[in-house]
């Protein structure tokens, strides 16, 4: 047996990638960085560039915390304690002190009366979905959710699917109007901060639209919200979409590998839903979890966050976030309003966007460009994310870069 019949086809696929432009291509490897000095923040060190020191303004680190010194030593010490792994799922042997412990603190961090680890908030969407759905259930999800709902959704092959048009709440209305007496259940799923455009779902208004249409369904009306993007960096203190729109999920999920810093994802919500969810979700029975140490590290990292050290991060990040756009705007820039660290550059041309990363890459900026197909026509942009790592002069260099590319002399 070999690949010879199936490698045509496979090359033939990565070239057509190629040509649609939406090849992911050679990755750039990181292989140092370079702390924070002279009132920049920290630099990156990439294999086949030398000595040159990047500014990276694609990460989705926005609470810097991976190189906070309590969250690395929190690590270490676990690893020295309980290995380098848990050496099992769950259910068997693979549960640690230290994965009880984060479980509890995500819990009471959210308002909810239990909490649950998955590997990472992918396989988190794509083990909770599915349990809710039933082969009599309507799906209703955002037509901006990201592509771990997308696949769960397919996994769970509901009933029905509808998409409702980004944040059209009166789409939405319609469609959970129309489908009385056609479903017993329906499951309303969301981004909380929406990936792609830093905007954020209005779990307020969805929320009352759900109430509205909630009777006329014999299993009620459920939401699910996935708020990676939101949970860290979002908020008053912090708690994402949940706090800034006063309003909660039914189910929750998130990350703990991007403001947190560290790996994995995790749920939370009522007692009985996460005790089922314990029971059926296969990518929580069928693999092993974050390791001891990781989850002792995301502890270190949401107590941080939950703290006066962790209010001063977020009060840095919404002040670079909010500079950042009001500069884009006045260098003559289309953005996005709002408070969030992803800060869109919507150049609306594939040609322009390509270049200006290009132009990014060539003053040591790394940032992250997309186009068509991988966003429609039209919407083409350059997603940019700022960190509490960042610092004013680092937002300097940056809007000084941009300002030659929109005007070059």
């Amino acid at each position: 047996m070999s690949l010879q019949k199936l490698a045509p086809l496979l090359t033939g696929k990565l070239t057509d990638l190629q040509k649609q432009g939406i090849g992911k291509g050679n990755e750039k490897i990181v292989t140092g960085i370079k702390a924070a000095a002279n009132g920049f923040g920290p630099r990156y060190f990439l294999e086949g560039y030398g000595d040159r020191a990047f500014l990276r303004m694609n990460s989705n680190a926005y609470l810097g915390l991976a190189m906070h010194p309590r969250v690395v030593k929190a690590e270490a010490e676990a690893a020295e304690k309980f290995g380098t792994g848990p050496g099992a799922v769950r259910f068997i042997s693979g549960t640690y002190r230290p994965h009880i412990e984060l479980e509890h603190k995500l819990a009471e961090f959210h308002g909810r009366e239990s909490a649950m680890l998955f590997s990472s908030a992918y396989t988190t969407m794509v083990g909770v979905l599915p349990q809710f759905i039933s082969a009599d259930t309507l799906v209703v999800s955002d037509a901006l959710n990201h592509n771990c709902i997308i696949n769960a959704i397919r996994l769970a092959q509901p009933a029905a699917k509808e998409i409702y048009g980004h944040a059209d709440i009166n789409a939405l209305d319609n469609i959970l109007g129309a489908y009385q007496g056609r479903a017993k259940r329906v499951c309303v799923v969301t981004d909380g901060i929406f990936s792609m455009r830093g905007d954020y779902a209005d779990l307020d208004k969805i929320n009352a639209c759900c109430k509205r249409h909630e009777n006329a369904y014999e299993q009620g009306i459920i939401t699910i919200v996935d708020d990676s993007h939101g949970v860290g960096a979002f908020g008053l203190t912090g708690r994402g979409t949940e706090e800034y729109t006063q309003n909660k999920a039914d189910v929750l999920i998130a990350t703990l590998g991007k403001a947190f810093g560290v790996n994995g994802g995790y749920v939370v919500s009522e007692r009985v839903a996460i005790d089922y969810l314990r029971e059926s979700s296969p990518s929580y029975i069928y693999s092993n979890p974050i390791t001891p140490a990781e989850a002792a590290a995301a502890l270190a990292a949401l107590n941080i966050a939950d703290s006066a050290e962790g209010s001063r991060l977020l009060e840095k990040l919404r002040t670079l976030s909010i500079r950042l756009r009001s500069e884009l705007v006045h260098l003559g820039f289309e953005t996005l309003p709002g408070e969030h660290p992803i800060v869109p550059i919507l150049l609306r041309d594939t040609a322009q966007t390509s270049a200006l990363v290009a132009h990014l890459l060539a003053n040591d900026i790394l940032a992250t460009g997309l186009n068509y197909p991988v966003v429609p026509q039209g919407e083409q942009e350059i997603r940019l994310q700022v960190s509490a790592e960042h610092s004013e002069k680092d937002l300097d260099y940056l809007l000084a870069k941009l300002a030659e590319f929109k005007d070059p002399l």
